[in-house]
């Protein structure tokens, strides 16, 4: 299974009904850094992790729950 971490994201901010620029604030990147950021399948962990903290939500876990399913890992 392939995980397209932008795609999650933006559909995350969506779903919370926050706009681009306010996220792109929080994380202080520009709108249009922000767009390029929706567009690609993995980016950095520890920028994954600063949107995480802003939008309060472990966007970790799609990764976890793939790692778990194949694989017996001790966490």
């Amino acid at each position: 299974m392939q995980i397209h971490i932008g795609h999650i994201i933006r559909e995350e901010l969506h779903r919370q009904g926050r706009s681009k620029q306010w996220l792109a604030d929080q994380i202080g990147v520009t709108p249009r850094t922000l767009q390029r950021i929706y567009n690609k399948p993995s980016i950095d962990t520890q920028l994954l992790l600063r949107i995480s903290q802003n939008l309060r939500t472990d966007l970790f876990l799609p990764y976890s729950n793939i790692l778990s399913a194949t694989t017996d890992v001790v966490v």
